[in-house]
């Protein structure tokens, strides 16, 4: 996700500060887990540069795929889902559908075969066995950045464009084994989804009829 263990911590440490902040504005139950994807990035990214360290088969390698591969095709349609206007909740229900069945696929892949991290130069290579690998890279694809982009709200759209082409370009370098520059478009989507937080603010949108979280002291 970054090019360094260094790059890693740092970036981590800020994405999930983001999060924090995020979290902290919450005032509807339904939008925590939107709000929560930057902690989770940042979680992630955190994770990773233990990786760097350890390589090979390790608990921080686990770690990682458990959040990159089963959670995030559930959590990202999940939260989209909650969070959307009631119009757009009925096209969602086919990504989380897809999400959950991609995530038990995976999910069984880390069960049944151990994890592997390598590193080559300025990226990681993580190694899972996973079964028929292009329709899972499909429906994850689809459950992620297809819930953000059928939202209906225009901020989650725009955060699942630029979540796609952080992918094909992040897929690119990594291929060429050039660097790992997935954290620089991570922060980008802290900072978006930060945006998004703060316009479902009451009094900032017309969503005023939601349950709000209590007000912290």
């Amino acid at each position: 996700m970054c090019w360094s263990a260094a790059a890693d911590l740092t970036a981590g440490t800020a994405i999930a500060a983001v999060g924090l902040v995020c979290v902290a504005r919450v005032r509807r139950a339904r939008d925590l887990p939107v709000a929560a994807l930057p902690l989770l990035l940042g979680v992630h990214q955190l994770v990773e540069a233990a990786v760097w360290n350890t390589g090979g088969c390790s608990p921080a390698a686990t770690a990682w795929a458990v959040i990159a591969f089963p959670l995030l095709p559930v959590w990202v349609p999940a939260g989209v889902l909650l969070a959307a206007a009631p119009g757009a909740r009925r096209r969602l229900w086919a990504t989380l559908a897809v999400g959950t069945a991609t995530a038990a696929v995976l999910a069984y892949a880390l069960a049944t075969g151990p994890v592997t991290a390598e590193i080559r130069g300025r990226t990681i290579g993580y190694g899972v066995k996973v079964p028929w690998m292009p329709l899972v890279l499909a429906g994850y694809l689809f459950a992620t950045l297809g819930a953000l982009l059928l939202a209906g709200d225009r901020r989650l759209r725009t955060l699942g464009v630029v979540l796609a082409a952080g992918a094909l370009a992040c897929s690119a370098l990594w291929r060429l084994e050039f660097a790992s520059t997935w954290c620089a478009f991570a922060a980008v989507a802290s900072v978006l989804v930060l945006g998004w937080v703060r316009q479902r603010q009451p009094g900032l949108s017309g969503h005023t009829a939601d349950r709000k979280l209590p007000r912290r002291m």
